[in-house]
């Protein structure tokens, strides 16, 4: 099963680093989010992927052709310009179609022009800019229960303020920053039938709005509950706490070794 990733758009929330980058290559301990976000699906063993390239998708392309080199010890001849790769364990099994999907092109846009490479077939989809320790494993056999075209992880993240209950003007209880009791929100870590393609019309469509918004009024799409860690990256302070996070050495979404 391939997995789909969305990483075309511009991220003008973290401008101080995107405007050198695309948002998905912006780095979380030394290595770029994208980066972490493959690891995750590579420990529940899924290493096909489509990658959605938008803005500065070339240095997604780089970074991916360069892999191999740059993580592997070499041999160089400077006469000949000959170089040598040594054979190593360290490299993910990754097969990765990168494909080019427009700068303006909207997510639905970017979906719908990786059908070539995903094929007729049930797939996974996440954006390039998040982060979680999801049970893959677990989400998709929650969606292969319900038999319906789509299912969606369901999150509550972290609140950004300090949370307040009152006793009339008396403050009962403060929490520093605690989940959100109210509400879930769409965290992405989808499964897909193929046939949810035929709910995009093209470039001009985002995901989110009419093709999810079709999906729920046809009863065709599900949600996972997800109670445990999810966190995207939209804003340098969400890149800090992900990098304090992996400092400390207790990154909840490091769930390979």
């Amino acid at each position: 099963m391939k997995v789909a990733i969305l990483a075309g758009g511009v991220g003008t929330r973290l401008a101080e680093e995107t405007e050198i980058k695309p948002k998905p290559m912006v780095e979380i301990g030394g290595k770029p989010i994208l980066w972490h976000i493959m690891m995750h699906y590579t420990h529940y063993g899924f290493n096909e992927f489509a990658i959605a390239l938008g803005y500065k998708g070339e240095y997604i392309k780089k970074y991916m052709i360069d892999y191999c080199s740059l993580q592997s010890h070499l041999t160089v001849k400077i006469p000949s310009g000959h170089v040598k790769k040594h054979e190593t364990e360290s490299h993910p099994d990754w097969t990765v179609d990168l494909v080019d999907t427009g700068n303006d092109t909207l997510t639905g846009g970017r979906i719908k022009r990786l059908q070539p490479f995903i094929g007729n077939e049930r797939f996974m989809l996440t954006w390039g800019d998040g982060v979680s320790n999801v049970d893959l494993n677990k989400l998709l056999e929650f969606h292969k229960s319900h038999g319906k075209l789509a299912t969606v992880t369901a999150v509550r993240p972290a609140a950004r303020f300090g949370h307040l209950k009152f006793d009339g003007d008396l403050v009962k209880e403060f929490s520093e920053k605690p989940q959100t009791s109210e509400g879930w929100i769409n965290g992405a870590f989808f499964v897909l039938e193929p046939e949810v393609m035929d709910y995009i019309e093209g470039d001009h469509i985002q995901w989110e709005k009419e093709p999810m918004e079709k999906l729920a009024n046809d009863g065709q799409l599900v949600a996972y509950r997800h109670e445990q860690f999810w966190q995207c990256m939209d804003t340098l302070r969400d890149k800090k706490r992900l990098q304090e996070l992996w400092e400390s050495g207790d990154a909840p979404w490091k769930l390979w070794e």
